[in-house]
């Protein structure tokens, strides 16, 4: 209901920017007076959705939350973002971001309007990647995107493995929503939790497993995990910031975890 009615306000404040933009799908120019990018525009919930947009080949991405807000689902919508809802070809979101679909509906956008599954696992990325890309009609740029993203992971697992302590596999806890790294590290994932709060009940038993690593999840951190704990605690990405760089999150949560390694 909550975020109901924070899209009819929205609505009431912005109805003259919708019509607005229902009646302007021509290409525009950017500050600078150059065009925009040709293509399908695509309006993303987060930077994380823009990411796997770009890894697809979209030019052309507009995004409703700010990195800066880091649980999209208390985003309060402005009547920009109905505007941009309402000009869009593909909007992207998540299960948990209710509101952009009441946005669109809000502003009668004809968009067509794609549920993503946020999981930085490989293989969901390929999954993701490859299905955005037959809507956007751009094949050949996600094909190559993958090919570096094959590459990157396969670096970022080796140079992590690299970095075991004596040659074993360190023992982790790590966030749900991180445990796809550790798995590329050869971890030895003896503990998940989150993304609810740890319980005491589960702090006694993640503690009883005596990690070596904890890995948390930086946009949904709750602060230390496994308190007095010699674990070390590692505070790992979930997506980019401002570049949409889904690369660029492996690449630094790799070496999050390769200084954590070294003694």
């Amino acid at each position: 209901m909550r975020a109901l009615r924070r899209v009819c306000a929205v609505l009431a404040a912005g109805s003259a920017l919708a019509v607005m933009a229902a009646c302007g799908s021509q290409p525009t120019e950017n500050a600078s007076g150059e065009a925009q990018p040709a293509g399908k525009k695509v309006v993303a919930a987060t930077t994380w959705e823009a990411a796997y947009a770009k890894a697809a080949g979209a030019e052309n991405v507009q995004i409703i939350v700010p990195s800066s807000v880091h649980h999209a689902a208390d985003y309060d919508p402005k009547p920009s973002d109905l505007a941009a809802v309402a000009d869009a070809d593909i909007v992207l979101y998540a299960p948990f971001e209710g509101f952009v679909g009441k946005l669109r509906d809000a502003g009668g956008s004809k968009a067509q309007l794609v549920e993503m599954q946020l999981d930085n696992s490989p293989e969901n990325v390929r999954a993701q990647v490859s299905n955005l890309a037959g809507m956007l009609g751009t094949h050949d740029k996600a094909e190559l995107w993958l090919h570096d993203f094959d590459k990157t992971v396969q670096d970022v697992s080796g140079r992590m493995r690299a970095a075991w302590p004596n040659g074993k596999p360190p023992r982790v806890v790590a966030q749900a929503y991180v445990t796809y790294i550790a798995q590329l590290a050869g971890a030895d994932v003896v503990g998940t939790y989150g993304p609810q709060p740890v319980t005491p009940a589960q702090l006694a038993d993640l503690s009883a497993k005596q990690p070596d690593l904890v890995l948390d999840n930086a946009h949904m951190s709750t602060g230390p995990v496994l308190p007095g704990s010699p674990a070390k605690q590692v505070s790992l990405i979930n997506y980019p910031e401002e570049n949409l760089d889904l690369l660029d999150v492996y690449r630094t949560d790799a070496q999050r975890i390769v200084e954590a390694l070294r003694p």
